[in-house]
């Protein structure tokens, strides 16, 4: 997407993650008893242009995701062969009080790693030292991440006394073609922030990766309001791979979506501008970044 001709949306804050499923009960019943997240909404059945979906709201701590499950479409599976330098990979960052413990528990429950095991970013990779992380996917192969921040690290609500060991989501990353286009679209035109970044290669990222000799760039990004964030992934080695299909169809299980809340008067300055996207219900926008990831656009006052 040519971002050059848009002025700036302001971005308050990502509403949720929406997730394609293939059997939305079989998410629930991981999310809710592996990781901690509750249910607090269900749309039951209703209709669209694909026919009949359910989708289903969860929320950990103040962070959501949605699951939709398409019951007139079989939508294609992940790749069984994908991996994190696929540019349609892109997962969530769920912060643990305790990487031990979360680690031991999750492993109760059925699950692919991707990790070899927890991994602990070294002391020279001064960003993000110390940093903990572990990878691996749900039942429908959708990429998962435990994260444990150390004291000096993370937002200071990770860092808050608290008796849960699932706390909430940190960000969601996304695999990126090209870091400067990235921040073009996210921060020239969405308005959103840095808020860090690092360089992380050697042993410990290929064993969180399951990538020989991975290095990638990492680019940290948050709406205005803070919360729950964007994280740029862009490899530079191996190279970033496969792109995102163009034939991508929402009820196929690689399908995401970012749900932004945006400012409405600006909005309706760029109305003009969006109208070559496929436009939604209640005035919203779904439109793609330059990498080709979903985002929907949702205007507030």
């Amino acid at each position: 997407m040519n971002t050059a001709f848009l002025s700036p949306i302001q971005t308050q804050r990502i509403e949720a993650i929406a997730l394609t499923v293939a059997d939305i009960d079989r998410s629930i019943n991981f999310y809710t008893k592996a990781l901690g997240f509750e249910v607090i909404d269900d749309g039951s059945y209703t209709e669209n242009s694909y026919g009949k979906i359910r989708v289903v709201t969860l929320k950990l701590c103040d962070e959501k995701i949605r699951f939709i499950q398409y019951f007139d479409k079989v939508g294609k599976p992940i790749p069984q062969d994908s991996q994190s330098n696929d540019l349609w990979f892109q997962h969530l960052a769920i912060v643990v009080s305790d990487m031990d413990e979360a680690y031991n528990y999750l492993k109760s429950f059925p699950f692919e790693a991707i990790s070899t095991a927890p991994q602990t970013i070294p002391p020279e990779n001064k960003e993000a030292a110390y940093i903990q992380a572990f990878k691996f996917r749900d039942p429908d192969g959708h990429p998962l991440e435990l994260i444990w921040f150390p004291p000096d690290k993370g937002q200071q609500k990770w860092q808050q006394k608290s008796d849960k060991l699932f706390l909430g989501i940190d960000h969601t990353a996304i695999a990126v073609a090209n870091t400067e286009q990235s921040l073009q679209f996210y921060c020239d035109f969405l308005g959103m922030k840095i808020d860090g970044g690092s360089f992380n290669s050697g042993e410990t990222q290929a064993k969180m990766d399951g990538l020989p000799d991975a290095k990638v760039r990492i680019t940290a990004l948050r709406p205005i309001q803070g919360g729950l964030g964007i994280e740029l992934l862009d490899y530079i080695k191996p190279e970033n791979d496969r792109p995102i299909p163009p034939d991508l169809k929402t009820y196929d299980i690689a399908s995401s979506q970012i749900e932004l809340i945006i400012d409405e008067a600006q909005f309706r300055q760029n109305k003009i501008q969006l109208e070559n996207f496929p436009f939604l219900h209640h005035k919203s926008y779904r439109i793609q970044d330059p990498t080709g990831h979903f985002l929907l656009l949702i205007p507030k006052a």
